[in-house]
């Protein structure tokens, strides 16, 4: 019987031990998509306790302690941070086969040297000894993301954002570099008139400039995708529950616009038009700046409207959706690719039931051009665990070209979360290794392992034109 998470943890064979510990394990990050709080990581800052490191903002935790019958109080509510750990910890055991497992473990190992498994009876332990650990400078934030050879994160960026923590960073210089990313949702966002009108409003003050027409909305927009090019954003990031490719005239987006701008309301297909053309005008500026775009598509979010009126939204009420995806998505990337404005892009299912329609999607796409210049993005929030991933890079490798993959991401809201690349790529090596041995695969382990380095590292570094980081001065942990 092998021993719970020891250094060959989901590692099967010895091809795939070999793979994992001499090729995938020394390999750097590139957390290319997160929502890692840009003012924490300028600032360095050092978590009073491990619950606020761990336990605020982790909508998974949170789903899990309400099914395992946890009050509110000791989720989002003003139970001290002891009282909600100790919560926490007699949850964990429930979460047995639940990713929330072997995450929470190899996140206490990875971190703090803790090999004790986290229940009721270890929760004080644990608690003192994590939370003494971060008090010191290996575990500021810029310290954890060090421990994980994290190269570069790509933080999640509204248009009116200032990116001022973005610049300290580069200004102080440190191990990890952050980048900007473009996520311009509030500003299609027609569907609630109110919302959007307040949105713009913000918009005006970021961008200097008065909003009165769709002209001055698209310059307004234009001048803050410009700004974040000049602070180093290549990256685009839509969240949608799925691709709106209406057909539309310029007179009638026009026209949608002066209508919500004054304040009136719009119809079903208003709305879709008017999205449509703004997913049109961003992917294009996209395009034009040589950035690449994300779509993470499916998410049925905020079912809970008593919830979402009492905590707001990105608090744990959301699930995967079941629309429908492939017409309006080939539609999409269709109209772009015929006037030759189609960006580097990724594209995410949430449904799982949509693997295979995204992973042919992708081929219908990749002109030769760039390698792999159309991406399937990894298994996702519900499907970034053991199956979900194994599933991901089953039908990938069926239906295109795994070795082209540009790997894992994090989607975190935790500086905690990064052994989740461990977890894809033990996954990685174990699949490689079980068709290595089982003779499906040439027992040719430089052009494998070279294989799994660039799909844990290199691909993305090319896809992303990042090529500086390798050369980058290196910090070392008395600098931070």
């Amino acid at each position: 019987m092998k021993k719970f998470l020891d250094s060959n943890f989901l590692l099967q064979s010895k091809t795939a031990e070999q793979l994992y510990h001499e090729f995938a394990k020394q390999m750097p990050i590139i957390d290319y998509h997160n929502h890692l709080p840009p003012e924490q990581v300028a600032n360095n800052i050092n978590f009073g306790n491990l619950t606020q490191v761990w336990l605020y903002g982790d909508h998974y935790k949170w789903r899990a302690m309400r099914t395992n019958g946890v009050n509110e109080k000791f989720i989002t509510g003003n139970a001290s941070d002891w009282e909600k750990f100790e919560q926490w910890s007699a949850t964990v055991p429930y979460t047995l086969r639940n990713p929330l497992y072997h995450w929470t473990h190899l996140e206490l190992q990875r971190y703090f040297n803790i090999h004790e498994v986290l229940n009721a009876d270890s929760a004080n332990r644990i608690y003192d000894d994590a939370t003494a650990q971060l008090q010191h400078a290996s575990h500021s934030v810029q310290g954890l993301l060090q421990q994980m050879n994290v190269k570069l994160i790509c933080t999640t960026d509204d248009p009116v954002d200032d990116l001022k923590y973005h610049q300290q960073l580069r200004q102080q210089g440190s191990f990890t570099k952050m980048n900007p990313a473009f996520r311009p949702d509030k500003a299609m966002n027609v569907d609630d008139t109110i919302g959007f009108n307040n949105y713009l409003t913000q918009l005006e003050k970021a961008a200097d400039t008065s909003i009165s027409t769709f002209n001055d909305y698209l310059a307004a927009l234009k001048k803050r995708h410009d700004y974040f090019a000049a602070n180093g954003c290549a990256v685009s990031d839509h969240g949608l529950e799925e691709i709106y490719a209406e057909d539309y005239t310029q007179t009638e987006i026009v026209g949608i616009f002066a209508q919500v701008r004054s304040g009136g309301n719009l119809t079903f297909e208003e709305k879709k038009k008017f999205k449509s053309a703004m997913l049109v005008i961003f992917a294009e500026w996209d395009h034009e700046k040589g950035w690449v775009q994300q779509f993470h598509l499916g998410a049925l979010r905020n079912n809970n409207s008593r919830m979402l009126q009492q905590l707001g939204p990105d608090t744990g009420w959301d699930s995967i959706g079941d629309f429908s995806q492939a017409r309006a998505l080939s539609k999409f990337l269709n109209r772009l690719d015929s006037n030759d404005k189609l960006a580097k892009t990724i594209i995410y299912n949430l449904n799982p039931a949509d693997n295979e329609l995204f992973a042919t999607m992708i081929g219908n796409f990749n002109d030769g051009s760039v390698a792999g210049k159309v991406q399937w993005g990894s298994g996702w929030w519900f499907l970034d665990q053991k199956d979900g991933m194994t599933k991901q890079i089953n039908a990938l490798s069926n239906m295109g070209l795994l070795s082209r993959f540009v790997g894992m991401l994090t989607d975190s809201r935790s500086f905690l979360s990064f052994p989740r690349h461990e977890y894809f790529r033990r996954i990685l090596c174990n699949m490689y290794g079980e068709e290595v041995e089982n003779g499906e695969l040439p027992n040719d382990i430089a052009l494998i392992g070279k294989t799994i380095q660039d799909i844990c590292y290199n691909n993305a570094k090319q896809y992303f034109n990042l090529q500086h980081l390798d050369a980058a001065e290196t910090v070392t942990s008395k600098n931070i």
